[in-house]
């Protein structure tokens, strides 16, 4: 009897194990999809509606009035991210060295539970200098398609989309060989076209109201 007991339970405990992974795998399946999935955002080569945000002190700022005069690099950013966090010298870096060409860099938060003084302290101690607004309800990031944290979006002179997408091709800046990013706004300067106007970006996906 008691023998017939614990196989009935060791069954069960299985069936529960086996659910367990089951969903598992399904929840893990689905985020994949999610961050493979073409998204309904801005397209390539449409122009970008202006848009207004606070930034971490409350004060509301327009993209006409942070645009760059020949151009505007968007990037997603996440203050818990390690991917996003990995890329914080090489935005820096990037922001001080297109502003004197006439590109502004403008940081966007769009994650649902951090906070504007989690941002704010987090800008400070990463040494970010450009300004970050706090997408609060995600409707940038729904507005661009946004999906993950880092991912950049380029805006030519006259508001138009011309690439969106990865920073460059590695988490690890000792093996970048691809700057995607760099590539496309450094040809839409020198007046020639984007050879690449999407790679697909990667990192955290952002975490979106309910």
């Amino acid at each position: 009897m008691r023998k017939m007991q614990f196989r009935i339970l060791f069954f069960g405990l299985c069936l529960m194990l086996a659910a367990t992974a089951w969903q598992a795998i399904g929840v893990a399946s689905n985020r994949t999809s999610n961050l493979q999935t073409k998204d309904s955002g801005t397209a390539v080569g449409g122009a970008v509606a202006d848009f207004k945000l606070p930034d971490v002190a409350g004060k509301e700022h327009t993209l006409a009035a942070l645009r760059g005069q020949k151009g505007t690099v968007l990037i997603f950013v996440s203050v818990q991210c390690p991917v996003s966090n990995g890329y914080n010298k090489r935005m820096e870096k990037l922001a001080q060295e297109y502003k004197a060409r006439g590109v502004n860099v403008v940081g966007i938060n769009a994650n649902d539970g951090e906070t504007p003084e989690m941002v704010g302290e987090h800008a400070t101690g990463a040494g970010l200098t450009f300004p970050i607004l706090k997408d609060k309800g995600n409707k940038v990031a729904d507005q661009l398609g946004a999906l993950v944290t880092p991912e950049a979006f380029f805006l030519d002179a006259d508001n138009k989309l011309v690439y969106r997408g990865r920073i460059d091709n590695s988490r690890d800046e000792s093996e970048v060989a691809t700057n995607d990013l760099r590539e496309v706004v450094d040809a839409t300067l020198a007046g020639k076209p984007a050879v690449k106007t999407e790679a697909r970006a990667f990192g955290c996906t952002i975490r979106r109201v309910s």
